[in-house]
């Protein structure tokens, strides 16, 4: 279906070179996911609070401030939706399961993503020097770190090295142009120069050489938008491209139409950069919770303290607003993306990438945007 012929290769599988990224709070559940893998890519499923995807657990849930309960619930529904992908892809592509080291369960939902099938674990939001011990019963699921930068690629090879395993791929990750959670300490930090692609590239293959490894595959994400820009990062070095917002989009993705309007429409001048709860710089559009947000962020800073979990679970091993760390933001995020994920404009946390998307702000599928990625022909406009 594509003109390119080059392949992303894992644990010795012909992939297409394109890659669907994690995006929680059930932005990517299994319909993406399944959806992708099914053409012969890789597709992803955010682990974060899949219970929103599943009335019963919901029911179940919705207002318990029980831990274990609601613990219990998203690994039952990650279960569900690990299945529900596998059975959509046919036996074609690859399912991952993307889950962000600084949640507090993360142990839990690698290991449940590995006892229910998935292909692969990619893991973000921190480095994730364990990953190799907690999968050592798996071998067959393929280990995928994010980074974003080539001295994190450097630590994780050494670190596994000791451990005999290497990561099956490494994302790439700019904190320039992603959306959600961004690879860098500070908003100010985001255009530093060793983060650029051609950088991080040269970086880590200089690393393969001097460790004395065989070259790992190397997948670029943020600010893809073109069949050009593709190629150029594959001529660079990359083996494959990761998208999270042009996916996200997409007639299959799991969130409400309004989500992926309130994605398709933003211009640029709409998307902000700001401090998350985790402590980390975050991307995503200005709408009028987050803009009513930033014009208090300084005042609830200052008045931040350690308060009682709103939501009845730890959804962050650090939350600067249950926690009370000033730096970082004073919000639920839990709360705000669950908000998005129903396509709630007024309340909603809406991640989203910097870069234009491929289609602007037309809605297509996922056949259509993988096609014009490969170099296929751009649809006829809605």
């Amino acid at each position: 279906m594509e003109n390119l012929t080059r392949s992303l290769v894992v644990k010795g599988k012909a992939l297409l070179p394109v890659v669907q990224g994690g995006m929680g709070v059930g932005i990517s559940a299994h319909r993406l996911a399944g959806n992708v893998a099914k053409l012969g890519a890789l597709g992803t499923i955010s682990s974060v609070d899949l219970r929103r995807h599943h009335a019963d657990l919901m029911k179940q849930t919705g207002k318990s401030r029980d831990k274990a309960e609601i613990d219990a619930a998203n690994l039952t529904a990650l279960d569900r939706e690990i299945k529900a992908a596998k059975a959509l892809a046919e036996g074609n592509g690859m399912i991952a399961v993307n889950v962000m080291r600084a949640v507090s369960e993360y142990a839990q939902y690698v290991r449940q993503a590995c006892e229910s099938g998935a292909d692969a674990v990619v893991v973000g939001a921190g480095l994730p020097l364990d990953l190799p011990e907690l999968t050592a019963d798996f071998p067959e699921v393929a280990l995928i770190p994010i980074l974003s930068d080539a001295r994190g690629i450097g630590l994780i090879l050494r670190k596994w090295m000791r451990k005999n395993r290497l990561p099956d791929a490494i994302v790439i990750e700019n904190p320039r142009y992603a959306a959600g959670h961004l690879g860098a300490a500070r908003v100010e930090d985001l255009d530093a120069p060793h983060f650029a692609f051609a950088e991080v590239l040269k970086g880590a293959r200089e690393q393969f050489e001097q460790l004395g490894i065989a070259p790992i595959p190397l997948i670029t994400a943020g600010g893809v938008n073109s069949a050009e820009q593709v190629r150029e990062l594959l001529d660079l070095g990359a083996d494959a491209v990761q998208l999270g917002t042009a996916f996200a989009v997409t007639q299959e993705g799991d969130a409400a139409p309004e989500f992926k309007r309130v994605l398709a429409d933003a211009k640029p001048e709409d998307i902000v950069t700001f401090m998350s709860v985790a402590g980390l710089p975050a991307r995503a559009v200005r709408t009028p919770w987050l803009a009513n947000y930033l014009k208090k962020e300084e005042k609830l800073q200052r008045k931040a303290g350690p308060k009682e979990c709103t939501v009845g679970f730890d959804c962050l091993h650090q939350c600067g607003l249950r926690d009370g760390i000033a730096k970082s933001g004073q919000f639920c995020i839990d709360t705000r993306l669950a908000f998005a994920l129903k396509g709630d404009v007024e309340r909603g946390l809406f991640f989203r990438g910097s870069e234009r998307l491929p289609f602007g702000s037309e809605i297509r599928s996922v056949r259509e945007l993988i096609q014009f990625l490969l170099g296929g022909p751009a649809p006829a406009a809605a």
